[in-house]
């Protein structure tokens, strides 16, 4: 993983802060990298588009592909802002989405439909640096020239990967569809990497040419001397997890780089996922309409995983989805606290009633316990499938089923009725219920984290191997448990009315900013308004 950190929303950010982009990208980066690891997120290597070597590969490869005749020079008419002096890229434009009128959509992106634009298309544009309307100047740009892509990728990606999601198959067959045109990869900014030609003075790379490149540099940067078989390598497995709005540069652009480039493997899957709204709205970081990670962390210590689970139940794998306040404390309280917890809990609590905090002998299994135990071994499948194929929101919803089956194994079998009468049978329920609950250990460890360690010590037992999932023999008989605490706490309305509140202040503070009127010229004073003819 790594931090983007070229683009104009950094040079905008920094522009109103008085400080200078590095500024901006030093500082974030080390926020994210931060938020990422507390949150559980951990990667082999997680670097920035600022790095030198990263400048290098970037660089390196426009070279390769610029020696390959990979692009057209053209010169063509781009927006100039006659105030600030300079050319208006991508977000330096703002203006009216002509697919959805949106009235702040930007030149290259509409956040409200999600379509991809160029600056030429916005009704009624300004500038994002002045205020000012724009004007018509000529530049000359390097672009790579997509329609000569355009068979091989229709064949690639229509023909031999039919089994790609149905969201992102429909999005790359509508741009071939539609006919592909070039596109510049450079741009006329001060802030990127710059163009390594000598007739390039002024002008960057695009920041949606340089940012994939990023994962190669990263590869680079973790592994020297083997970083090739990871790129180059026929059997490697390249995939790209991604969201809705950057398909078309990882299906399209990006594998149209790699072929340019003539060295490297084309990615075999690419399972985005479509967008995840905020309360009805899309979210948007320039607007703040967000959640921010590290003030979620510093909100809610300890919840690493209420947030982790309630973002994998709604998921947008096949269309758009809402995350709202009121479903995240409904999946804590209804599903994590109530499904989950409870039946550990339970689990835990009345062993340590009856049999001392031990795990007690099995006995014969009933016709129900082995219904029981079969039941909990189809998980193990029905999980690595849907994790094998990118259903990650099914995978956790079978994960989290095993906990059902508990729940309502106990619940049927009632050991606390049989523990007055039935020893033996008290036993061999508690055991086939703790022996769940080392299972769930295993199974719920890629959702649900630090959860998972916290069950581990309640067992008093070291990691299992995945292959064990769905064993019954994991904690032998006489095995002593650890202590058992609640794994989640229930969220109380008012926690989550003050996070709605926030919302509603950061939406009352955009519309302010949206009605604010700016004057078109400056104010004169009244004897130059006297002298004026109105009649």
């Amino acid at each position: 993983g790594g931090s983007d950190e070229h683009g104009i929303p950094i040079t905008i950010r920094a522009r109103k802060e008085g400080v200078t982009p590095q500024d901006i990208v030093d500082r974030y980066h080390e926020l994210i990298k931060k938020s990422f690891e507390e949150f559980g997120i951990s990667f082999d290597i997680y670097s920035r588009t600022t790095s030198d070597i990263h400048k290098k590969t970037a660089s390196d490869m426009f070279l390769k592909i610029y020696e390959n005749d990979g692009f057209q020079e053209i010169e063509s008419e781009q927006y100039y802002d006659e105030e600030a002096g300079q050319f208006l890229a991508d977000r330096y434009i703002t203006g009216t989405c002509p697919h959805c009128s949106n009235q702040r959509a930007y030149g290259d992106q509409c956040e409200q439909c999600g379509t991809s634009l160029s600056p030429t298309d916005l009704i009624n544009p300004k500038s994002a640096l002045s205020g000012s309307i724009p004007v018509m100047r000529t530049t000359k740009h390097w672009y790579l020239p997509l329609n000569e892509h355009e068979a091989w990728l229709r064949e690639w990606i229509l023909t031999e990967h039919k089994e790609w999601k149905s969201n992102v198959y429909g999005q790359c067959k509508s741009w071939l569809d539609l006919g592909l045109q070039p596109r510049a990869v450079s741009r006329d900014l001060d802030w990127g990497i710059p163009v390594p030609l000598k007739d390039a003075e002024g002008k960057v790379l695009y920041v949606w040419f340089d940012a994939p490149i990023g994962y190669i540099s990263n590869t680079k940067e973790l592994l020297p001397n083997d970083w090739e078989k990871w790129w180059k390598d026929e059997n490697t497995k390249l995939v790209h997890f991604i969201g809705k709005d950057n398909i078309v540069f990882h299906c399209i652009v990006f594998p149209a780089m790699l072929k340019a480039e003539g060295s490297y493997i084309l990615p075999e899957n690419v399972p985005a996922n479509e967008f995840l709204n905020l309360e009805n709205d899309k979210i948007s970081t320039s607007r703040n309409w967000a959640v921010w990670l590290h003030e979620y962390l510093e909100e809610f210590p300890g919840k690493q995983d209420v947030l982790r689970y309630a973002l994998t139940a709604n998921a947008p794998e096949t269309k758009d989805n809402d995350f709202t306040w009121k479903d995240f404390q409904a999946r804590n309280n209804n599903e994590l606290v109530a499904v989950l917890g409870n039946f550990i809990n339970r689990a835990l609590v009345l062993t340590q009633k009856y049999f001392n905090n031990l795990v007690p002998a099995p006995g014969e299994l009933s016709g129900y316990d082995s219904e029981t135990i079969a039941e909990c071994q189809k998980v193990k499948q029905a999980v690595e499938y849907n994790l094998e194929n990118y259903h990650f929101r099914e995978a956790q919803k079978e994960a989290m089923n095993l906990a059902r089956i508990g729940n309502k194994y106990l619940a049927d079998t009632e050991p606390w009725k049989t523990a007055k009468t039935d020893s033996a049978r008290t036993a061999t329920i508690l055991n086939l219920s703790l022996q769940i609950v080392a299972n769930l250990a295993i199974v719920c460890e890629p959702f649900l984290p630090f959860s998972t360690k916290k069950i581990y010590a309640f067992i008093h037992a070291k990691k299992f191997d995945w292959e064990k999932l769905g064993s019954f023999d994991l904690l032998p008989e006489g095995h002593e448990l650890g202590k058992a605490e609640l794994l989640f706490e229930k969220i109380e309305d008012e926690t989550i009315e003050k996070q709605v509140e926030k919302l509603h202040a950061t939406k009352a503070a955009n519309e302010q900013e949206a009605y604010r009127a700016k004057p078109v010229k400056d104010n004169i004073i009244y004897d130059d308004f006297d002298k004026l003819d109105i009649r």
